[in-house]
Formats: structure tokens, C-alpha cells, sequence
């Protein structure tokens, strides 16, 4: 039996946090459910952004600035990145509504002290949707990075969350919202009021879905639960359902249905995707020296064609074709968009991308 990748353990104690952290939210009889949420998502996060690390060779550690070769250390252990340095590297933009999500739950867990225990049903509450975002933008990442088959909703049953659907539930949420300590609501409200207006209407920002609940007789042709479009509703449809999304709130997680190669590019696509991203020319003569070099597949003809990085390929053995990942796209932009990077990865010296092509160059692209 092969051994398994060295990010393999890091991986699944976030993939367990992350699970650990939805049993807590959903466990009604939990005194202190949305903290153990927010402190286990916390970690399930660093956990998931360090196995990406060590999948891809990025040292998260701390260099002690006075000492050019001493690591720092704690404990006799190396001091490896914070959550917060981690995702700064991960999503250099503070324009991402990813990034904006994470970062707004990494300060709140740096203000949730023992004096706020009496806040946690409100904060939950006030936060409901922030909180299914982030655990949607992990599950992504998670299965973006690391294949679908590692998704949370093979693990969990996301239970449907309902707010109300009576006047009187309505206004006792209304009433329970208020009791947020001051000082948590002026936090959050600090926060959004830094952020651009895309961002806190983003659904990876913060995740609101509404439902409408319509009692009915019994009908042989109707089905038991109905969804509509909001961009099917017309006009006078939306502003009802804006107005009854004021009453209440349902949170829904839809799991995907198998599809082959879900989620997988072919060379052309992986090559196209690598230009868009890196200021140099990369065509599939590239993307073919790229694999090559670094073993990602192995060569045709090869008696063992299954025997690929799992992370960055996979074998389909009905075409006898090699399918490429998003994790493999992400690797080559990073490495690809210096020339010393280029160099290492591909072989070849880079050359800079025509100013008019404004980062296309696919439909020239040489036949693998």
C-alpha cells in the first residue's frame, strides 16, 4: 500500500474540526453552540490552508528576522503561519468576498470572551448567514482543492433551518435580535462599513437563501415542497418575497448529484486557464513540459497509466484520457507567474504575453 501524501493527516483534522463544528451549531441543547462553531471552523480553516501548503511546497514557517537561517520557535516546535497570515497568502486580494467572510470571523473569535456566553443564541441569530457562508466557502475550497469526494455534504446532514412562520415567532426574533451586547453589534457594524457594497451582497460574504411556506389540501399532482427561481418571479412576486424574507429564514444545502469528472479540465482548458492568470505565454507545449517535469502523469504508453499525482490528475480509463484539477490550475499560476518559477516548472524560458491579447491565446495554442 502506497503511503499516504504528508498533507494527508493535516487534512482530515480539518476535515473532523469542520464536522465537529456543525454538530455543535445544530445542537440545540449547547450552551455555547455558535462559539465552539466559530473556534472549530477557525481551525478546520488553518488546518485545510497548511495541508494546501504542504501540498504545494509553501513554507508557512516563521524565520526569526535577526538570524537569516533560525527558525522561530515555540516550544522546540517550528512557529507556522496564523490563520490570518495564512489566508492573507491564500487570497492576496482583501477585495474577496472569501477572504472578507474569514476575516470577519477571525476577529470575532478574538473578541468571544466568557463575559458574552449570554450573547451566543443572539449572535447566532445575527449571523446565521455569515455562518452558512463560511462553511460553504470551506466546503469549496475543501473540494476545489482536494476533490469532490472529500465533501462535507458526504458526511453531514445539513439540517434546514427555519427562523418562524408566525407573527408572534416573528416578533419575538425581532425582540431577540436587540439582546446583542452593544458592543458586538457596533463590531459587526464596524466591520461591514469598511467593506464595498459587491462584498456584503455576495453570497460567499454572507449565505441567505428565503423560503415562503404555503399550507395547502392535500393534492394527488402537487409535490410536498416547492422552489422558485428568484430571477423567475416577476417584479411584484420579488418585492413580496423581500418583505417576507423580513419573518424568518431558511438555510438549505444542496448536495451535488454524481457527475463524472466533475470538476476536472482537459489540456487545453487547464492551458488557457494558466495564461489568464500568469503575465507570460503558456500554450499546451508548456503545459506538456509542466507535467512531465514534475511527474504529475505518466507517459504514454506507460503499463501503469493510473499512477498519476492524485492531486493534480486523474485517469479516466473508459477514453483512456488524463483529466487535469483545479488544484493543478492553481499550482501552475502560482509557480508559473515569476520566470525563475516558469523556468523550474516548465523547462523553458518564459516569454511575455502580446499587450493586445489582453491574456487570450488559446485558439493558437499548438496540439498537444
Amino acid at each position: 500500500m502506497a503511503r499516504p501524501p504528508r498533507w494527508q493527516a493535516t487534512l482530515d483534522a480539518s476535515i473532523e474540526e469542520a464536522c465537529l463544528a456543525v454538530r455543535l451549531y445544530n445542537d440545540s441543547a449547547e450552551a455555547r453552540a455558535f462559539e465552539g462553531f466559530v473556534i472549530h471552523m477557525h481551525l478546520a480553516w488553518l488546518y485545510l490552508l497548511h495541508a494546501e501548503f504542504v501540498r504545494d511546497n509553501v513554507d508557512y514557517r516563521y524565520w526569526d528576522p535577526q538570524f537569516k537561517n533560525r527558525l522561530l520557535r515555540i516550544d522546540g516546535e517550528p512557529k507556522r503561519w496564523e490563520l490570518e497570515r495564512s489566508m492573507k497568502e491564500r487570497w492576496p486580494a482583501d477585495s474577496d468576498p472569501v477572504r472578507a467572510n474569514l476575516a470577519l470571523f477571525i476577529k470575532l473569535r478574538n473578541r468571544l470572551e466568557h463575559r458574552h456566553a449570554h450573547a451566543d443564541a443572539a449572535l447566532m441569530l445575527n449571523l446565521s448567514g455569515h455562518a452558512h457562508a463560511l462553511l460553504v466557502n470551506y466546503d469549496s475550497e475543501l473540494t476545489e482543492q482536494f476533490g469532490e469526494q472529500r465533501s462535507l455534504a458526504l458526511r453531514l446532514r445539513l439540517p434546514i433551518f427555519v427562523g418562524t412562520f408566525t407573527p408572534q415567532g416573528e416578533h419575538a426574533l425581532r425582540r431577540f435580535r436587540r439582546t446583542l451586547p452593544a458592543d458586538l453589534r457596533g463590531f459587526v457594524t464596524d466591520y461591514e462599513s469598511g467593506l464595498d457594497e459587491a462584498i456584503i451582497n455576495d453570497s460567499r460574504y454572507e449565505f441567505r437563501l428565503r423560503a415562503m411556506v404555503e399550507l395547502a389540501p392535500k393534492d394527488p399532482d402537487a409535490v410536498a415542497m416547492q422552489f422558485t427561481r428568484y430571477e423567475d418571479m416577476t417584479e411584484g412576486e420579488r418585492e413580496f418575497a423581500e418583505e417576507m424574507g423580513k419573518r424568518g429564514q431558511v438555510i438549505v444545502r444542496e448536495q451535488r448529484r454524481p457527475v463524472s469528472g466533475l470538476g476536472r479540465l482537459m489540456p487545453t482548458a487547464v492551458a488557457t486557464e494558466v495564461q489568464l492568470g500568469i503575465p507570460f505565454v503558456f500554450n499546451l507545449n508548456h503545459f506538456a513540459a509542466a507535467w512531465k517535469r514534475k511527474n504529475v502523469r505518466p507517459p504514454y504508453g506507460d503499463p501503469n497509466p493510473d499512477r498519476t499525482n492524485s492531486d493534480f490528475c486523474e485517469y479516466d480509463e473508459p477514453t483512456n484520457t488524463y483529466r487535469y484539477t483545479k488544484a493543478y490550475v492553481s499550482h501552475l499560476i502560482k509557480k508559473c507567474g515569476t520566470e525563475k518559477g516558469f523556468e523550474e516548472v516548465t523547462g523553458m524560458t518564459p516569454r511575455l504575453k502580446p499587450s493586445d491579447t489582453n491574456g487570450a491565446g488559446a485558439a493558437t495554442m499548438p496540439a498537444l
